[in-house]
């Protein structure tokens, strides 16, 4: 029913997972033990209160103070307070460390499923969770170093003070590994690392991008004589005086305003080795994995988020003698944005569930693969959606402006689009037998067009292997979308599996509403409930 004047407000105020029947249904599915917990944090996140917060997080970002009064260097940065609250909420939910706390069945899920929940509503606190989730397995490998600090990682307890790792209830970890000459090549790294006597490092160089500057310990790279080291390097030392690393300045970034990016000088800076000298790219590849996912996640929370303010608006706003989502071409639109939203939602869950159970071909093939498609398709939408809003959308006061401005971020952090590309056909050549096993259970599907992907994906892998580069990412998106609709068609309707196999193989390009959604109108009844 419209409004007497007209005016939509956003759609704010609803539980978040009550209101999204397939993630709701997946939950019962797959981690039943999750829906009560993860029912009140939708709630709870679904709050005018809560959104409040992520405005007020974006609009007031973090602030640098290089020095104090009396010009002590400190390297402070000052955020809003709804930041902390955001960080805590989540610490709250376990979404942090419980993946690696527990071996209960259906734990990635509800991760996934809670991260999704949370990203709906503000992204930039999942970086600094997302970089301490992903360095739990790798220090793990240490126990002298993790022990000490396995309750911390644990800690269910937000605790941003600004001390040494032994006075902290709980701790947050962040990276530095990109350098002005290198970029993505991370075999150019040119800050070195020095042993000393009792066995630590001290670090001399810089990083260009060194994400969330305050947490309480960074991964970083460094080269040693073997080549480049992964290291473990925390805010303060060991006899609790601040570290030898200082914060040049924060990023002025596209997105992702809440959390703060900097740029960072060492000077001698106390670190320990994280695994063997000259292995800290494959220590990092490792790390890759599980952040690359949290991108994935966060993406599909962005689909999501901008598809139900577009879903609301146009069942709420009359145009031309009709409410918008009455309107043929406008349900297709909104269709095809559902069909994306829930197809990368399931995407999602399944690579959560390839994580817990170390199936290969969904953590090694499948996850660059749904990073590269996923994202992009998240860049893409957030525009649709925003447009669906026309000037509404567009306008820093509305929040999909900000959805828009934060979805590039997760295409590019982790690994752009090219270098997902290419993974994808590193795990092809280092494991072909998993790559064809999965091409096989495509094979097998009931619905042509993605039978016939999946033998065209076949003879691709399978040719000349000069000529498969330049078509890396066709090979992505070909697995992306069989995987996608093999996944609708298990656990979806019939309805959304028809449209989503019609829509996805033909060859219209990818301009969305370009092709008649069979049923729209009933896709949509189904993709957000009251």
């Amino acid at each position: 029913m419209t409004v007497p004047d007209n005016l939509v407000d956003e759609w704010v105020g609803r539980n978040l997972l009550a209101t999204d029947p397939a993630l709701l249904a997946a939950l019962r599915a797959q981690a039943p033990q999750a829906v009560e917990p993860l029912t009140r944090y939708g709630a709870e996140l679904g709050s005018a209160e809560t959104a409040q917060l992520a405005r007020d997080a974006n609009r007031s970002g973090p602030v640098l103070r290089q020095l104090d009064a009396r010009g002590r260097r400190i390297d402070a940065v000052d955020f809003h307070p709804s930041w902390h609250a955001l960080l805590a909420m989540y610490r709250r939910q376990g979404l942090v460390a419980d993946v690696f706390a527990t071996d209960t069945p259906g734990r990635w899920a509800a991760f996934a499923a809670g991260c999704y929940l949370h990203g709906q509503v503000e992204a930039g606190s999942l970086c600094p969770a997302t970089m301490t989730q992903a360095a739990i397995p790798v220090l793990q490998k240490q126990p002298e170093l993790f022990a000490p600090l396995r309750a911390r990682f644990f800690s269910r307890e937000h605790d941003p003070r600004d001390l040494p790792l032994a006075d902290k209830a709980s701790i947050w970890v962040g990276m530095g590994m990109t350098e002005k000459q290198g970029g993505s090549d991370l075999r150019r790294v040119q800050t070195t690392a020095v042993e000393q006597a009792d066995g630590s490092y001290l670090v001399t160089g810089h990083k260009w991008f060194f994400s969330a500057p305050t947490s309480d310990a960074h991964l970083v790279l460094a080269r040693t004589e073997a080549g480049p080291t992964c290291f473990w390097l925390p805010r303060h030392t060991p006899d609790g005086a601040r570290n030898a690393m200082q914060v040049m300045r924060l990023k002025d970034k596209l997105g992702n305003r809440s959390n703060a990016s900097s740029e960072v000088e060492f000077h001698g800076a106390f670190a320990q080795r994280l695994g063997d000298e000259g292995r800290g790219i494959p220590t990092l590849i490792e790390m890759a994995g599980y952040t690359r996912l949290n991108c994935v996640i966060g993406s599909a929370a962005l689909l999501r988020a901008g598809f139900v303010q577009a879903l609301h608006n146009a069942r709420e706003r009359s145009a031309f003698g009709r409410l918008l989502a009455e309107q043929p071409l406008m349900q297709t639109v909104l269709a095809d944005l559902a069909l994306e939203s829930e197809a990368a939602m399931r995407l999602m869950l399944r690579l959560a569930r390839g994580f817990e159970n170390a199936e290969p071909a969904w953590q090694r093939l499948m996850t660059p693969a749904a990073k590269l498609w996923v994202c992009k398709r998240a860049i893409e939408c957030g525009g649709e959606a925003m447009e669906l809003l026309g000037g509404n959308g567009y306008v820093e006061d509305g929040v999909l402006a900000r959805l828009y401005r934060e979805a590039p971020v997760n295409s590019i952090w982790e690994g752009s689009g090219n270098v997902m590309a290419l993974d994808v056909l590193r795990a092809v050549a280092r494991e072909p037998d998993v790559a064809l096993a999965l091409l096989d259970e495509f094979a097998a599907s009931p619905d042509a067009p993605v039978r016939a992907e999946a033998r065209s994906l076949r003879q691709l892998l399978t040719g000349a292997p000069a000529a498969l580069e330049a078509q890396a990412r066709r090979v992505a998106q070909g697995l992306v979308l069989c995987a996608q609709a093999a996944l609708m068609r298990e656990q979806s309707s019939t309805i959304a599996a028809d449209a989503f196999v019609a829509t996805r193989f033909g060859g219209d390009g990818r301009l969305l509403g370009a092709q008649a959604v069979p049923r729209a109108a009933q896709i949509l009844d189904a993709a957000l409930a009251s």
